[in-house]
């Protein structure tokens, strides 16, 4: 009998790592958008230089729950305090399991007292699925999963469009859209601006770290607000470059948001069996990948908390319970590891670009430019003196800053500036799963420890947020 649950995936599959990393599944795809407009480098240096056009519709889920047990439902399955949390408000919304161990993150919206918007990857939409079966909350819910990674030319349709203009320009393209000056709208709140004839909703936020707005509205209306767009930047005389799919899924290395932490879901009882036993056989979580260097026989060494991913400052302590408290009490007073980017060393990746032109010799695992996109989760070794202190979790060059970036964790006794070694490319020759070429060799590339954020300004301009708070 062929399997319906991951449950029944697992029990077929008693080595966890080893179904994970042997996923046919192929390279994770940011789905429906061109790859390049113009080309990647180009809309790299748009976010900083110009201005860019992100087209967010595709790529995330998103889930509307409303109803009269809305706010208590979410405040119990995140760790976020909802004691400010307004009407127009978002928060960076992080649901853990019991055991204290980080699901996902999505964005989450307040439109009205008994209604939230949330976005953002497949791991958070599922888990609250699963809760609001699970308990007895007056809520409903609408689920709205990303477009088809390969949708082989049919028509994709959402709920709604979504887009983000950010760049030291967007404020002239913003400002001519809108008829004049656009609200002083806070970080991460919400008002509504002009676009042609509609009226939108606008949220003060940044993926890449640059100033702007992301706007959205129902989907019909996408290609006229894309029109409106385009029109404004060009009456107000701004370079506006739209941003393909290649390059968008690096503006998070400069700015220091890590996308795609292994859900913590795999182990555990009780609530946790019963999800795996409600999780689909064809789930994110069922045919995910795990890529990298990293091979441990314990999938719990894959998990991360929030105090390690810098989360920890959401952490409503005063809420009466939620799910995952008493674990993250007792991991308070712990020495958790540290969110930090790592900058590699440039001769040390030419080498390894170098390889591939050398027939007749075994090569290096390829660095794909500007993502190697090849797992939906990655977990490189960071050694210092032959010890893993740490683990790059997210990699991608920037062509702003004119080096290989990646994000991850390391020790708390890892210094900034500290000079370590990550191990790029798969042991034994590499894995089986789809998205890796066989045989390679594996590299040792130098990484300095760096800040994060890692762009100047995001680290010195962007508003007080999860990216730059200390402690």
């Amino acid at each position: 009998m062929s399997s319906q649950s991951l449950s029944q995936v697992l029990e077929k599959n008693r080595n966890i790592v080893e179904l994970l990393r042997s996923s046919q599944t192929g390279m994770y795809v940011y789905p429906v958008v061109t790859a390049e407009f113009s080309n990647w480098r180009t809309e790299q240096a748009a976010w900083r230089n110009s201005a860019v056009l992100f087209d967010q519709s595709h790529h995330m889920d998103e889930l509307i729950v409303e109803g009269p047990d809305a706010e208590k439902f979410l405040a119990y399955h995140g760790v976020n305090s909802f004691s400010n949390f307004g009407l127009n408000r978002a928060k960076h919304f992080v649901p853990v399991t019991p055991n204290g161990h980080v699901i996902g993150d999505h964005i989450i919206f307040r439109e009205r007292e008994d209604k939230f918007v949330l976005v953002g990857r497949a791991p958070t939409s599922n888990w609250l699925m699963f809760c609001a079966a699970y308990g007895k909350w007056n809520v409903r819910i609408r689920h709205d999963p990303r477009s088809p990674s390969r949708p082989e030319g049919e028509r994709v349709l959402r709920t709604h469009y979504r887009y983000q203009i950010q760049g030291p320009d967007a404020p002239k393209i913003l400002e001519k859209m809108n008829g004049g000056p656009i609200p002083e709208i806070k970080f991460f709140h919400v008002d509504r601006i002009n676009i042609g004839s509609r009226k939108v909703q606008a949220l003060r936020h940044g993926m890449s770290g640059a100033p702007g707005l992301e706007i959205w509205g129902p989907y019909e209306d996408k290609s006229y607000i894309l029109s409106c767009i385009l029109e404004a930047a060009k009456d107000a005389g701004v370079d506006l470059v739209r941003c393909g799919s290649r390059a968008y899924s690096t503006n998070t290395l400069e700015s220091g948001w890590i996308p795609s932490p292994l859900p913590g879901i795999y182990t555990g009882d009780g609530m946790l069996k019963d999800y795996r036993d409600w999780l689909g056989a064809d789930s994110y979580e069922a045919i995910g990948a795990i890529g990298g260097s990293f091979v441990s026989d314990n999938i719990e060494d894959y998990y991360v908390n929030p105090f390690e991913l810098g989360y920890d400052f959401y952490i409503g302590w005063k809420k009466d319970d939620f799910v995952g408290k008493a674990a993250l009490e007792k991991m308070k007073g712990q020495k958790n590891r540290k969110k930090v980017t790592f900058e590699w060393n440039a001769e040390d990746v030419v080498e390894v670009i170098a390889s591939a032109f050398r027939p007749g010799e075994e090569h290096y695992k390829w660095i794909d430019f500007p993502q190697p996109n090849y797992a939906s989760t990655s977990a490189d070794m960071v050694l210092h003196d032959g010890k893993m202190v740490g683990m790059s979790m997210f990699n991608g060059y920037s062509y702003n800053e004119r080096c290989m970036l990646s994000l991850g964790i390391v020790d708390q006794d890892v210094r900034e500036g500290d000079v370590l070694t990550l191990v790029w490319g798969e042991p034994n020759g590499g894995s089986s799963k789809a998205s890796i070429e066989r045989p390679h060799k594996q590299a040792e590339i130098r990484v300095r420890v760096s800040p994060t954020p890692y762009a100047r300004e995001a680290r010195e301009n962007y508003a007080d947020s999860w990216r730059t708070k200390k402690g």
